[in-house]
């Protein structure tokens, strides 16, 4: 069902952020994340100047070796600017629904780290954060078709693919299990937002979404039994 292409987000915003620290900041961060079994290092790193609109002014693929957080943050040193962005990419396991297997799998999704200096792109982090993390599809976290959570409702079935997705939640069991994994998702998600907030001196964060108007209040509806 990949036509849901609604991506949700973490963004972050610091007490002490400047271009003297910002690094070291990105640096206490990404040893936070929760990387997967299976790719347990930093795949990539882009640095930007100015805005999203420039090209990158670094592009390395990092997938040959197990980059640590550290080993990252030293390939960036060399361009630590305040009109900089640095965009990390690494997997974490999450678990996914396989239609065609018709059974769930533990596994590696993609997760984009950056962080963005005060003075780039006409200081974005104003709205997006200092650090701003895309942690996948919304509906790992949601659910397909509206069936988690308080506000959840019957919805047309026009895809083929979630008509067979809706007649399979039908099966005895088959719902609950799509809550539990779901649930799982939702709190490696809220763990890891909450070991970033111990680990950095976090002035506030916000989970959100491009589809949900409240996506941190239906991820708490699920984790309630919704």
């Amino acid at each position: 069902m990949n036509q849901m292409s609604n991506r949700a987000y973490l963004s972050l915003w610091c007490k002490d952020f400047g271009e003297s620290v910002m690094l070291d900041r990105f640096e206490q961060l990404l040893a936070t994340a929760p990387l997967s079994t299976e790719f347990p290092g930093f795949t990539s790193l882009v640095v930007r100047a100015v805005s999203p609109d420039e090209a990158p002014i670094v592009e390395r693929d990092l997938r040959a070796g197990s980059v640590d957080a550290a080993g990252v943050v030293a390939l960036a040193r060399e361009h630590a600017h305040a009109d900089c962005c640095y965009e990390v990419e690494a997997y974490w396991d999450l678990w996914t629904y396989d239609t065609a297997a018709d059974q769930w799998q533990l596994g590696p999704a993609k997760i984009e780290i950056l962080c963005l200096g005060e003075q780039y792109d006409s200081e974005a982090w104003r709205e997006l954060g200092h650090f701003w993390i895309y942690a996948g599809f919304e509906h790992l976290f949601t659910g397909h078709a509206g069936l988690l959570g308080a506000a959840s409702v019957e919805v047309g079935q026009q895809h083929p693919a979630e008509t067979e997705f809706l007649e399979r939640m039908r099966r005895p069991g088959s719902l609950s299990d799509y809550r539990q994994k779901t649930q799982a998702n939702i709190r490696k998600l809220m763990g890891w937002a909450e070991q970033i907030d111990r680990a950095l001196p976090v002035e506030r964060w916000r989970l959100w979404s491009e589809g949900e108007a409240n996506f941190e209040a239906r991820l708490e509806s699920i984790l309630a039994g919704g």
